[in-house]
């Protein structure tokens, strides 16, 4: 009985810890680097052309937006860092963003990463290794100056942007409605775990307007 309980302390003691770290670095996501300016981020809107913008990603290959988009393709965005707990969470401990660009790989829609780490931060240079240890089948995009970024108006990583064959966009916000990872998909209240990206993707491969167009992204502040 004894063990029982303590078993129990522990997890909720984790689960605590989890949450007081999500806070904080939800909370620190507007800061800028020491020394450094915050930059100014667009204030792009639902129902706009997205940014144009052409990366070079880990292996060399440049990517144009306006090539995907020519073809009428889906192009989901993920603003993305392998050092920040939220992208481990997602790519390495679960399989959110595997999961979603298997179901939808055959359904006209581009999955594409994309960091706007600064070259003196120590997370910068790691995005190969990432790749390959997560097994992760789309593109990393390197935005090293922060440009694209800041034309998005991206704020954490991961921060989500889908934008339609037509080149506008239709979502930005958060992966899910669950920060604290403590929601469970087979809950089908409406407490349960909802992918908002996977429900938008739906109702645009349906040729529907996205019900839940905008949400706030949550995760670490991007390194600009």
């Amino acid at each position: 009985m004894t063990v029982s309980l303590h078993r129990r302390w522990l997890s909720v003691a984790t689960a605590a810890a989890f949450s007081m770290g999500v806070v904080n670095l939800v909370l620190a996501e507007d800061k800028a680097p020491e020394g450094k300016e915050k930059p100014a981020q667009s204030t792009l809107k639902i129902g706009e052309k997205a940014p144009s913008f052409v990366l070079k990603d880990t292996d060399g290959k440049e990517h144009n937006l306006a090539d995907y988009t020519a073809q009428g393709k889906i192009v989901v965005l993920e603003w993305f860092n392998s050092g920040c707990p939220f992208i481990k969470l997602h790519h390495e401990k679960q399989s959110t963003f595997a999961d979603l660009s298997k179901e939808f790989s055959e359904k006209n829609v581009v999955f594409i990463a994309i960091n706007s780490t600064n070259t003196g931060h120590a997370d910068f240079g790691k995005d190969a290794q990432a790749k390959t240890d997560w097994k992760i089948e789309f593109p990393i995009l390197v935005d090293a100056d922060g440009k694209v970024g800041q034309a998005y108006g991206a704020k954490t990583t991961p921060h989500m942007f889908v934008i339609d064959k037509n080149g506008v966009l239709a979502y930005s916000g958060a992966i899910d409605n669950d920060p604290r990872n403590e929601k469970s998909a087979d809950d089908q209240s409406a407490d349960g775990k909802v992918n908002y990206v996977r429900t938008a993707l739906n109702e645009l491969v349906e040729g529907k307007p996205v019900t839940t167009a905008e949400t706030k992204p949550y995760g670490c502040g991007v390194k600009y």
